[in-house]
């Protein structure tokens, strides 16, 4: 059974994505899917936000993840945008999935926060067709070396 991280240009095509989920979900007799759509809020005069990745870095965070939600019988889905995803279109999708409830439930809220703190992702706002880096709304990523500031 295999764990993903998927990276798209652009904003996420999240029906798209849900289906794809919901049938791994359906084809490994999950009967425990929990999906988190994160959608970009129209706020601090954005027109939206930019993202970079540099992919090995979150794939170690992901893989990380992935070996504690196995130990609990446990699957995660991850999918994030590069670049820019305007207001009211979804940047990130985590999924846990799991055939009981209580393996999804256990891991699901602390892995969506600890990607908000911790995931090797870099954050910028839009504004007036420009990329600014959201420094103030950003956590100091610990092992990054120069990506780290």
């Amino acid at each position: 059974m295999q764990n993903s991280l998927l990276l798209f240009d652009g904003a996420l095509n999240t029906t798209e994505i849900y289906a794809q989920w919901y049938a791994f979900g359906a084809e490994n007799n999950f009967g425990a899917n929990a999906i988190f759509t994160g959608i970009v809020r129209a706020e601090n005069d954005c027109q939206g936000l930019s993202f970079d990745i540099y992919a090995p870095l979150l794939e170690q965070w992901l893989k990380t993840w992935c070996d504690k939600a196995q130990k609990h019988n446990a699957y995660l889905k991850m999918a994030h945008s590069k670049g820019d995803v305007f207001n009211y279109q979804s940047s990130y999708m985590a999924g846990v999935f799991s055939a009981k409830r209580r393996a999804t439930l256990d891991i699901f809220e602390d892995f969506i926060e600890d990607f908000k703190h911790n995931a090797p992702i870099w954050k910028y706002d839009l504004k007036n067709g420009q990329r600014i880096y959201a420094k103030e709304r950003s956590h100091h990523l610990p092992h990054s070396g120069i990506l780290s500031s």
